[in-house]
């Protein structure tokens, strides 16, 4: 091609500058490259030094990994502290895989002196973490009564006990609400006993017909918590110490369904069992 002017390269350099400069830093990228995204305000995404150090993927097999997960079995402590309707099992009606997720159901059905049946995993004892991102893409239950979480506890809840341990709620959505994601840390002095939970609810929409990115950002500093790569909500370090912020300690994740209960509400419509939630991945970075 020709050469251009001295003039009108220097121009041309300048509108090159002035558009990379009023651009957006970062644009989101389609879904098979999900795990390059970049979301704001993250205080840790620049960080380049991220690896991806566990995840399950739900493309193998037709139950979950048992060297990853393991199963909360019952309905102990009153429905789980929480007057929760259903009992929990590791039967294959309640968590499988299919078609490349994990299908946690809750069904109508009598077990153990409760009328459902459901299933609550975790790492415990085989996975756990301090600081990093977790990203878990899913699809929610829709109906009343239905509860799902994705969430962590502190890995000395069985010596220190809840809520000294800590817990972080990456994600809750109760059908009384729909399409309202609500995400919470509880401590020793900030729990929802004590109505000091911090804690932040917001619109999210089509939570029960599509996939949708739930993901925490940890620190030492703060916890953040995304929909989509959208920041909704930072709970922080004020520096009192591990009764307001035990957060600096090792965390194992739980992906349940529950019925009913203190959130999910004392109403459950019975037309909508089986229901179910679906995961698609988890992804732990550090």
């Amino acid at each position: 091609m020709p050469l251009l002017p001295i003039t009108a390269l220097i121009s041309l350099i300048n509108i090159t500058i002035s558009t990379q400069k009023d651009s957006p830093k970062h644009a989101l990228i389609p879904y098979q490259d999900l795990t390059k995204m970049i979301s704001i305000p993250s205080k840790i995404a620049s960080d380049t030094a991220m690896k991806l150090v566990w995840s399950d993927e739900f493309n193998f097999g037709t139950r979950p990994d048992t060297t990853k997960w393991g199963y909360n079995i019952g309905s102990e402590n009153n429905g789980w502290g929480n007057n929760e309707a259903q009992y929990y099992t590791s039967d294959a009606t309640n968590a499988r895989i299919e078609n490349g997720n994990l299908i946690i159901e809750a069904r109508k059905e009598s077990r153990g002196g409760k009328n459902y049946t459901s299933a609550r995993l975790l790492t415990q004892g085989k996975a756990s973490w301090t600081y990093g991102r977790i990203e878990i893409r899913a699809k929610l239950p829709k109906g009343v009564g239905t509860w799902p979480a994705i969430w962590m506890l502190g890995e000395n809840i069985t010596s220190a006990g809840w809520p000294t341990c800590g817990e972080i709620d990456i994600m809750e959505h109760v059908g009384k609400e729909q399409d309202v994601i609500n995400w919470s840390t509880h401590s020793k002095l900030n729990n929802w006993t004590l109505g000091t939970q911090r804690s932040n609810k917001a619109t999210v929409d089509n939570v029960s017909s599509a996939f949708h990115i739930y993901k925490m950002e940890w620190s030492k500093d703060d916890i953040q918590f995304f929909v989509d790569g959208q920041l909704y909500y930072t709970s922080p370090n004020e520096g009192k110490g591990s009764d307001y912020y035990p957060f600096n300690a090792k965390q194992f994740l739980l992906l349940n369904f529950a019925v009913g209960g203190n959130m999910g509400g004392n109403s459950i419509d019975d037309s909508i069992f089986p229901c179910r939630m679906e995961v698609d991945y988890v992804r732990v970075y550090q």
